[in-house]
């Protein structure tokens, strides 16, 4: 690919292929909050084909006068028909407070798809999935569930983990409850702290694992979570001996300018932006800053 073009982007019968460096315009058509941090978004690209991508892949937000940010896209390819796109952005900073200040209608730019994406079409198909996800790690992930629930022929058993530091800080809470009434997914949660409301696990999401009955040679397991829980689910992985090949991990760093120009997400010789953000575990599990 061009360090200045994706053309590998744009859909047969597309003009010139576009710059990985020019935001292109999109209108922020809903926008929710979901808790005290994090605001759920769906944006529309001004292009009539919408953003082509895959779950797991990230796009730059930016706001003129402001700066822009990278952030995962949620919502899943299958589901987006009008060519939209869904985030959950956190504010914790200029440009995402800003973000969080907008209404439906109002415009930003937008560069990407970046990153590299889960298997979903190849590795993992025709296997047992499991998603291991605590906290704001299920946005990205939520793109992959709805992918593999969408075409839940090609997989088999799935399981879906999910933990938050407390009830409030749970994200899309609808979701969660038709996961855990599907009969096809095999769904469980927690919280490290409960309040009055609770009455489910209270734990880290490692407290869930040891329900897990997995055929570890036909099993994939995807995690994305705070930088703390991956050390702790790799560890009881490794007792339920599922091989380091069979397991997908999305990685956040400091990303800044998505294309591997900055520098600011290198592991390394490993740039998240474009190695990662998901990196099978087997080929950075020797890179000690990675992890």
């Amino acid at each position: 690919m061009s360090e200045a073009t994706v053309q590998n982007r744009a859909p047969a019968g597309a003009d010139a292929p576009r710059s990985i460096y020019l935001p292109e315009p999109a209108t922020l058509v809903d926008v929710r909050p979901m808790t005290k941090q994090e605001k759920f978004f769906r944006f529309q690209m001004a292009r009539a084909e919408g953003m082509k991508y895959m779950p797991g892949q990230f796009a730059e937000i930016s706001l003129p006068g402001i700066g822009e940010c990278p952030i995962s896209i949620s919502s899943s390819p299958t589901r987006n028909g009008d060519g939209s796109f869904e985030m959950v952005i956190r504010s914790a900073g200029a440009v995402t407070a800003a973000l969080h200040r907008l209404s439906p209608g109002d415009r930003v730019g937008v560069r990407g798809p970046f990153g590299t994406h889960f298997p979903v079409e190849d590795e993992f198909r025709g296997k047992d999935l499991v998603f291991i996800c605590g906290g704001i790690g299920l946005v990205p992930v939520r793109s992959a569930i709805h992918y593999v629930l969408d075409q839940r022929d090609d997989y088999r058993k799935i399981t879906v983990l999910f933990g938050a530091r407390s009830p409030e800080e749970r994200l899309f809470i609808g979701e969660l409850y038709d996961l855990k009434t599907r009969k096809d997914v095999f769904f469980q949660e927690t919280v490290d702290v409960a309040d009055p409301t609770w009455g489910g696990n209270v734990g880290v999401i490692t407290t869930l694992m040891p329900q897990l009955r997995l055929e570890a040679d036909r099993t994939v397991v995807i995690i994305c979570g705070p930088p703390i829980m991956y050390k702790f689910v790799l560890l009881e992985l490794r007792k339920l001996q599922v091989a380091n090949r069979n397991i997908y991990v999305s990685l956040e760093r400091h990303m800044k300018c998505g294309v591997g120009k900055c520098g600011h997400c290198q592991i390394n010789g490993l740039y998240a932006c474009q190695d990662g953000p998901v990196f099978r575990y087997a080929d950075i599990s020797s890179v000690r800053e990675a992890i």
